[in-house]
């Protein structure tokens, strides 16, 4: 049952994924984009680890998207705006990109060391407040604070873009 529930959600998860960076309406890809941090917080909840999971959905379903879908009603694109479709001369060039990251995919995947059974090499703390906390605030405390700055720029590039010149 287990790996019926991975499988599934995995696949929603991918084809959410391709979604987003296939639709052209910016609108459309933000709820794909939620739809994908679900299924990944199920894929947490498989590994044992709710905080983590909760987290997924309380934060970047619900706070970033909520921030995303701000920032795009706030540049008041039209239908217009969403730009010509792809030129064909540069389809090969988007094909071969995307059969080069499915092999690098395919390839560390297959590096990598899965354990046979899920949650067996991981310490008693993962997923944990305490472990997670631990984490956050010193092996990535400095990868932590770069993100927010990073948050705050893209948000004042949004508002700078959208302003209108008097």
């Amino acid at each position: 049952m287990e790996l019926a529930i991975f499988i599934l959600t995995s696949l929603v998860a991918i084809v959410a994924a391709l979604l987003v960076i296939l639709q052209r309406n910016p609108i459309a890809s933000v709820m794909y984009l939620v739809t994908t941090f679900v299924a990944q917080a199920i894929l947490f909840i498989q590994l044992r680890a709710a905080f983590i999971a909760i987290l997924q959905v309380i934060v970047y379903a619900g706070a970033i998207m909520v921030l995303f879908l701000f920032v795009i009603m706030l540049l008041n694109l039209r239908r217009e705006d969403f730009g010509k479709d792809i030129k064909l001369k540069y389809k090969p060039l988007a094909i071969a990109f995307a059969v080069v990251l499915l092999i690098e995919t395919l390839v560390v995947i297959n590096a990598s060391m899965i354990p046979a059974q899920p949650g067996a090499d991981l310490p008693a703390t993962f997923g944990s407040v305490q472990g997670v906390g631990r984490e956050l605030f010193t092996t990535y405390l400095y990868p932590f604070e770069l993100t927010s700055v990073l948050l705050i720029v893209a948000i004042l590039g949004a508002v700078v873009m959208a302003k209108k010149k008097l």
